[in-house]
């Protein structure tokens, strides 16, 4: 059998395959050729779940007659005049979509470039090209591609249901939406809108800001930290929602690199760790970052869907994410989501209890036992228990307490503390606050597990992780890359306390691990950090592990739910609340109090 050429129409059906793999996909090359075509507005509408009909209009530049015969052949383009492959300044470069729609759909282009007199259209069907014709259009383009994937029946079978894929179409719309604040976008399909976002103006961070909240609720901007830091020309901006304004999955994590939408494992993991010792694993943090890197360090040439990029030095890309949202939450100190405080609101009207049909659930449940730990460390948890002021001494009686300590709660005393001054210990379990702008209950196991947590964390952080020696080293054979891996990072990992070194072929001799786990896997935990640095290319699973007994400590040597407090100890916690970053949420990821505004209590009951 002889080598021949493939036809061309076979061969844009192959490249199609890359670049269009649903109606999403379409969608999305469209409307970023709109975007680099500099519109101010997009429309978007959709049939069949776009399977049908997929209809992009836009007031852009537009085309004339030749640039429209250009644009349907594969690999022309507008945006690489230097056909410079570095330095991409559009989110379209490849000359791609516009023929590969063209091989499997009927494609309909029409367009009127700004300042002519006339629009021109031109057809493509299964990958056949007709010719430009005069047309009706305002400035602008229109492109409609209809019945997708006829040429290539094969490709239908693999579709989702229409709801599925205007589900897939509304996500890749709203992201390229958050990225573009100024401009106007909606998405509609037979029977209703489904996106209707206005352009927004003012700065960038407030644009962004508001198109964000029109997109991910009302509740985000409320519940968001901004993010802004610069390292070695890297520029990161954007918006980190609360570790208490949490998510069950990663849906809601959007992540760009120089306007582009990404969906980068590099910036997945760096989110994961900065978040890790503030949710449970289970949980995931709501995020939006903008990240700006310099053209010569990041290659957005990987794939033709342009979703993946690579970074010449992914260590300062991950640190400048890491550490920008670890110094946002730290200064954010003790707040926490306001939704939680609105969820316990609704839990007080009629209707919204379990009796009521629903039930509000603003944080996960922990119903999970603590952490195993090793002999002897209950003994080595005791260093980490200083108590708070205050705490030092048996809870006096109630009918003992100082009358001067029961003026701590007047009004003038208010404005100095956030968290106000205690009023009250309700079953032996919560703390009643009065503040200046209402009252705040707080939970008192769970705000002392995190100040706890926090002390140990500086302590570890000021002395180091503490070592244990193996009385007989253990050897762990892996796989030759998993070793590779894993001894490429062991200067690392000693820092972690996990002194590893080679010992012939892909084995592995483990001399040392970290005292706060006990007697631990050795094989498994190797295993499971030679899989985190496949996936993440951070060993966080020896770090989640260590911050996991950590906190099974704190949570042993808290102030437990039951034990009564006087007002002393009550303000003593409040204060130290107030003075320790995080304190807002337990390890957990679950709110340590909750605010209510006096204006919402009087609501309540009916006095507004």
């Amino acid at each position: 059998m002889s080598i021949r050429l493939l036809p061309e129409a076979l061969v844009n059906q192959i490249a199609a395959g890359e670049v269009i793999e649903r109606p999403a996909a379409v969608v999305k090359e469209l409307v970023e050729n709109a975007i680099d075509a500099g519109a101010g507005q997009i429309t978007v509408t959709l049939r069949d779940g776009g399977k049908a009909l997929i209809a992009v209009e836009d007031d852009g530049v537009g085309m004339g007659e030749e640039e429209l015969r250009l644009a349907v052949q594969r690999h022309a383009t507008s945006k690489l005049p230097d056909d410079d492959l570095v330095h991409i300044g559009s989110l379209g470069f490849r000359g791609e979509a516009l023929p590969s729609i063209g091989a499997v759909a009927r494609l309909s282009l029409t367009s009127r470039a700004r300042g002519a007199a006339e629009a021109w259209s031109l057809s493509v069907e299964g990958g056949a090209v007709g010719s430009p014709k005069p047309a009706a259009q305002p400035k602008g383009s229109k492109i409609e591609v209809r019945d997708l994937f006829y040429a290539t029946p094969a490709r239908l079978k693999f579709l989702k249901s229409a709801r599925a894929e205007v589900m897939q179409i509304r996500d890749s719309l709203q992201r390229l939406a958050m990225a573009y604040p100024a401009i106007s976008f909606q998405l509609a399909d037979e029977s209703r809108s489904l996106i209707k976002l206005g352009a927004e103006s003012g700065d960038l961070f407030d644009a962004r800001l508001a198109r964000l909240g029109a997109i991910m609720g009302r509740d985000f901007p409320e519940s968001a930290l901004a993010i802004e830091a610069e390292r070695e020309g890297f520029r990161l901006t954007g918006y980190a929602g609360l570790p208490t304004f949490n998510r069950a999955n990663a849906q809601q994590q959007y992540l760009f690199v120089n306007g582009r939408p990404v969906k980068d494992r590099l910036l997945l993991g760096a989110l994961r760790g900065a978040y890790q010792d503030f949710l449970a694993r289970d949980r995931h943090p709501v995020v939006a970052l903008f990240l700006e890197a310099p053209a010569e360090a990041v290659d957005v040439n990987v794939h033709p869907a342009k979703a993946e990029v690579r970074f010449r030095e992914p260590g300062l890309v991950r640190g400048l994410i890491v550490s920008a949202l670890r110094h946002a939450l730290a200064e954010a100190g003790h707040r926490a989501a306001p939704s939680v405080s609105q969820a316990a609101l609704g839990a007080f009207r009629p209707g919204s209890g379990p009796t009521g049909g629903g039930s509000v659930t603003p944080f996960p449940s922990y119903s999970g036992g603590p952490a195993r730990i090793g002999r002897g460390m209950a003994e080595a948890a005791v260093a980490y228990h200083a108590p708070l002021p205050g705490l030092a001494t048996e809870p006096a009686k109630r009918d003992q307490a100082d009358p001067d300590l029961e003026r701590e709660a007047e009004a003038p005393q208010l404005e100095a503390y956030p968290l106000g001054a205690a009023c009250a210990q309700l079953h032996e379990t919560y703390i009643v606050a009065q503040t200046a702008q209402g009252l705040v209950i707080v939970d008192q196991h769970a705000a002392h597990e995190r100040l706890v947590y926090e002390r140990m964390k500086r302590q570890i952080a000021a002395q180091g992780v503490e070592r244990q020696a193996l009385l007989i080293p253990e050897v762990v054979e892996l796989e030759e890359d998993a070793a590779t891996r894993l001894l490429g990072r062991r200067e690392e990992l000693a820092e972690l306390g996990l002194v590893i070194e080679p010992f012939g072929g892909a084995a592995v001799v483990v001399r040392e691990t970290p005292s706060l786990l006990g007697q631990t896997n050795v094989q498994g935990l190797l295993r499971d950090l030679a899989d985190e640095l496949v996936e993440y290319d951070q060993a966080l699973a020896l770090k989640e592990r260590l911050e996991e007994i950590c906190g099974t400590i704190a949570c042993h040597g808290s102030v437990r739910a039951g034990r009564r407090l006087n007002q002393a100890e009550m303000n003593a916690l409040l204060r130290e609340m107030e003075a320790t970053p995080h304190s807002g949420q337990c390890n957990h990821g679950r709110p340590t109090y909750v605010s209510l505004a006096l204006s919402d209590i009087e609501r309540l009951f009916g006095r507004r």
